[in-house]
């Protein structure tokens, strides 16, 4: 998942970076809301933290410009802890709201909460080419593949295979289905090449590979990734 934060004060911009850094999110980083629009429309952005008070651009009008065309989740953050400047944040479009100083891991916790929340409600979905099954995500636009936010590395056949089936969730393709969308040519015994495949996407995309949440056989027929 990648992750845009936005603060004039560069300090606070690398002591959130290094946090969800640890956590395996990818950090994109702005220091007002001018600059962080531009970072939305050259990246894909999963979630924003956003400082109310920055030069050029502020977080409140920054907020609303994002709003008039993206759902994605956005906390607000500010050195002011009154109701008003609350209530201000949460009526302009913002998710959810941390005063700094700020504990980190409540800020980690709050972060994983609106990621869930946002990729449940299918607006994670809202790009043609991001496809999404309980927490696994494959980003088919930056070529990238995510469990439960933790990138996953695939070769360029395994990948063919995860986003074939991720695309069509629910549907079961046979062997031979997969082998000639995946190659691009007839399929000869392909039973030992998915095979193999499989397992391997297994071993990266499961928890238990013997006991597959995502990537089911289904005997007699073939393969199929689990709706979820």
């Amino acid at each position: 998942m990648n992750i845009l934060v936005c603060d004039d004060q560069q300090e606070i911009v690398e002591a959130i970076e290094i946090y969800l850094k640890n956590e395996g999110y990818e950090i994109f980083k702005a220091y007002d809301g001018q600059e962080a629009l531009e970072v939305l429309d050259r990246e894909t952005i999963h979630l924003i933290i956003m400082d109310v008070m920055m030069p050029k651009m502020d977080g409140i009008r920054a907020t609303l410009k994002i709003r008039e065309s993206r759902n994605i989740p956005v906390i607000m953050l500010s050195a002011k802890s009154e109701d008003t400047d609350k209530i201000m944040g949460l009526n302009i479009g913002a998710d959810d709201y941390v005063t700094k100083p700020f504990n980190p891991l409540e800020l980690i916790a709050r972060v994983k909460s609106q990621l869930r929340r946002y990729t449940k409600l299918g607006s994670a979905q809202s790009s043609e080419h991001v496809f999404q099954t309980g927490e696994l995500v494959v980003d088919d636009e930056r070529k990238e593949v995510t469990v439960d936010g933790e990138p996953v590395r695939m070769t360029p056949v395994e990948y063919k295979i995860l986003l074939l089936l991720t695309k069509n969730a629910g549907r079961v393709f046979s062997i031979e289905q997969i082998y000639e969308q995946v190659w691009n040519e007839p399929a000869y015994s392909p039973e030992n090449t998915i095979a193999v495949h499989v397992r391997r996407i297994r071993e990266k995309i499961e928890i238990n590979p013997k006991e597959p949440k995502y990537l089911k056989v289904v005997w007699g027929i073939g393969y199929k990734i689990e709706r979820i």
